[in-house]
């Protein structure tokens, strides 16, 4: 099988290099040969490369900034999946989109079902929801698509939350972190072999039998705020050897941090379908970022 995969610097993208089956062709254009902000960047891949399968992780991922650069989120997270949708229905190539939690507004206080009703809140949200309901349209019929969403992405490499809280306690005695807005970090290691086991069950996550939607979400086990989070940082950092000292972390609230983007309250993903489907059970969240610092670092001990 030819897998495009889009976005391959980023944090996905990097963790799906690394545990690529040896099966598979997998094809890493640089941005240089892929600007997924320009249409005829995004149709002449598709029409040059004939992947059998696009895996989309390239994505306008700052959440603040989008507010700023709405046109460009919306042509990167919306629009470059519609051009490779709709060359993928002329080749008959497939694509599995990467989406986010954050196509919904936070405001219910229990896990979102896969099937539920988007109400983004922020441009970013709105941009990758539109990119979602794009390829839909387009792909559905023909059973080309899967939609793969996950929540709070994050280890040892790339410019993440945790990498960016490790870096913060070697340097500060303090840490101020916002504890009133819920969700579940996920893996990057984890999520590129659920996107690899995705691929195989593709005809099962398109049945109706199955799914009313190909639409499958995935994070790590447990919930979390970002002071959790960052308090955990801090004593996986010294349980690896990666902090001499840790800081204390303060909570604080989201109406106390100013920032351009309104964020979900609560955005926890029901995962529990697709853990079913792909026979794959989800580790907690502490013990799971704990795995990716030591892969990310090389730390061998337990």
């Amino acid at each position: 099988m030819k897998i495009l995969l889009t976005g391959s610097s980023g944090q996905l993208g990097r963790a799906i290099k690394k545990v690529c089956p040896n099966s598979i062709k997998l094809l890493t254009p640089s941005k240089k040969d892929l600007d997924l902000a320009k249409e005829d960047s995004c149709r002449n891949i598709i029409k040059n490369l004939n992947p059998d399968l696009v895996l989309n992780c390239g994505a306008y991922t700052s959440v603040d900034q989008a507010e700023v650069n709405s046109e460009l989120a919306l042509a990167i997270n919306a629009n470059a999946p519609k051009f490779m949708a709709e060359e993928l229905l002329k080749s008959g190539g497939r694509i599995l989109q990467i989406s986010t939690d954050f196509v919904f507004n936070g405001e219910q206080n229990y896990p979102y079902q896969s099937n539920q009703k988007q109400s983004a809140i922020n441009i970013y949200g709105s941009s990758k929801s539109l990119g979602e309901r794009y390829i839909e349209a387009i792909l559905k019929k023909q059973k080309q698509l899967i939609i793969l969403r996950t929540s709070w992405l994050m280890g040892g490499m790339g410019n993440n939350f945790a990498s960016s809280i490790l870096s913060l306690h070697s340097k500060k005695d303090t840490l101020q972190v916002i504890s009133d807005q819920i969700g579940c970090p996920t893996n990057p290691y984890t999520l590129a072999e659920i996107c690899f086991r995705s691929i195989s069950k593709w005809d099962d996550i398109n049945s109706p039998n199955y799914f009313e939607k190909p639409i499958l979400h995935w994070c790590d086990d447990g919930l979390a705020s970002w002071y959790d989070i960052a308090v955990a940082v801090g004593e996986i950092g010294i349980e690896l050897g990666l902090l001499k000292k840790n800081a204390k972390v303060l909570p604080i609230m989201s109406k106390d941090y100013f920032s351009k983007a309104k964020r979900p309250k609560y955005s926890l993903l029901n995962c529990v379908p697709t853990r079913k489907i792909l026979g794959q059970e989800a580790k907690h969240w502490r013990l799971s970022l704990k795995n990716a610092f030591k892969k990310t670092f090389n730390i061998t001990k337990a």
